[in-house]
């Protein structure tokens, strides 16, 4: 296998990977607060809410560290780990308890900081200027497909139930643990540095991947994964793209968790409204995997950048948040266990409710897979500490956003978001012109990004 092939493996088993194990966790986090809501005339008092704030409050800090964590145990190996904590945050489920709930959240954090700097790492180790593109592409199609499975499975066992029993929960969950496990598995299948590059090839992800290195040396160059974190997260490229991170983050939130829950709180729906939130999610991962497959395949033949894709991603968003501030009753995020009778501007409908899935798994792809490229592009030598800052900015709006969820009503939400995201794009507009220019002057093709 050459040494191509080898990073496009690489690539693919980093897809599998994450497909699997956020199979478990996407589908946890879209039907959490649901579940949740069932339990609470139970000793169990928990939010998925106030779970998933935590989560993202924790996952922000922690990628402060997480770029010297990489550097001393390895990519694969903090990838494997991480994993493992995916896994136990989810069979908290089977049988909750809130501590343990609270203590997963913690921990899932921690681990999503290091998973997350780590798969940046890769993608980046594994792909050059000219295939950073197609490979943002591959993996977000490949791990977006996770939005299909565990929904598909929940809008058909949950079809027509207004009440979610013990006994359905817990096969969701040991299901969804099993899931996530086997995709922590499959980290072993990536090859190594040494088996990705020529003899003798060198590249800056050694100072990463830190193989064959002393404690001490290992220690030392996570000192300086540290440094160079905080140095490069106060350069004007990095500052600008937060600004669109910052976005990503507020619709993560949107998306992953209130729009599922809003949807089976409509109680309009005629009682098909808890099945619906698995349509809903698979009609995101549908959204997901058309934009991360068509801009991946694509990426070799765009002579515009990426600007245009980015600008397809605010247009989308913005047409699914007139829709949805239309369609779904203000009060949907915050309903008690019992639903709403309430209705917006019209009577809502299930058809126009799953259209607007589709329209924000699109837009979430658009902007989230030109970041990776933009970013691997940028600091192909700080892959890490590049992706840390990354996750680090979005981690921490989707936790004040997980926040706000529990008392802001939807049409404020919508306005957060519209705002954000318009500043967002200008500010990508502005790095990605800059980025163009750096290309043309070193006498690169710009339709090669």
């Amino acid at each position: 296998m050459s040494p191509e092939s080898k990073k496009l493996f690489n690539i693919i088993i980093l897809g599998v990977s994450f497909m699997f194990i956020f199979t478990a966790f996407q589908t946890c986090g879209n039907i959490a607060q649901t579940v949740i809501t069932n339990l609470n005339n139970t000793d169990f008092h928990g939010s998925g809410y106030t779970s998933m704030s935590v989560i993202y409050g924790v996952f922000s800090a922690s990628n402060l560290i997480s770029p010297s964590v990489v550097a001393i145990v390895g990519p694969q190996l903090s990838m494997v780990v991480s994993g493992i904590f995916y896994s136990l945050y989810i069979a908290v489920f089977i049988q909750p308890a809130t501590w343990a709930f609270y203590t997963a959240s913690v921990f899932i954090g921690i681990a999503a900081a290091v998973l997350w700097t780590a798969q940046g790492n890769c993608l980046t180790v594994n792909s050059d200027e000219n295939t950073i593109g197609r490979n943002s592409g591959v993996f977000w199609a490949l791990l977006q497909s996770s939005l299909f499975f565990g929904n598909l499975y929940i809008y058909f066992a949950w079809q027509g139930k207004t009440h979610i029993s013990e006994s359905d929960r817990r096969t969701v969950f040991i299901a969804l643990t099993v899931i996530s496990l086997v995709g922590t598995v499959l980290f072993f299948l990536i090859r190594t540095q040494e088996d990705t590059k020529a003899p003798g090839e060198e590249d800056s992800a050694n100072e990463i991947l830190g193989d064959g290195l002393s404690a001490q040396n290992k220690m030392r160059r996570a000192v300086a994964a540290f440094k160079k974190s905080i140095k490069l997260g106060f350069t004007k490229e990095i500052l600008l793209l937060s600004v669109t991170t910052a976005y990503t983050g507020l619709e993560l939130t949107f998306f992953s968790g209130v729009y599922g829950t809003c949807i089976g709180a409509v109680n309009r729906f005629g009682g098909e409204e808890k099945s619906l939130i698995g349509l809903s999610g698979i009609f995101i991962g549908v959204g997901e995997i058309l934009g991360g497959g068509i801009f991946g395949l694509l990426s070799k033949k765009n002579r515009f950048g990426r600007n245009p894709v980015v600008m397809l991603g605010i247009i989308v968003h913005f047409i699914a948040f007139y829709l949805i501030f239309f369609n779904m009753p203000n009060d949907a995020p915050i309903a008690p266990m019992e639903g709403t009778d309430n209705v917006a501007y019209m009577i809502p409908s299930k058809e126009m409710a799953i259209f607007c899935s589709f329209l924000l798994g699109l837009g979430d792809s658009c902007f989230n897979t030109q970041l990776l490229s933009i970013l691997g592009f940028l600091y192909s030598e700080d892959s890490a500490p590049a992706f840390a800052i990354f996750k680090f900015v979005q981690s921490i709006c989707a936790a004040v956003a997980y926040f706000y969820s529990n008392y802001f009503l939807l049409q404020w939400q919508l306005l957060i978001m519209v705002v954000v995201g318009f500043f967002g794009t200008i500010t990508f507009f502005t790095v990605e012109w800059k980025a163009a220019a750096a290309l043309v002057a070193r006498g690169s093709d710009y339709s090669s990004i």
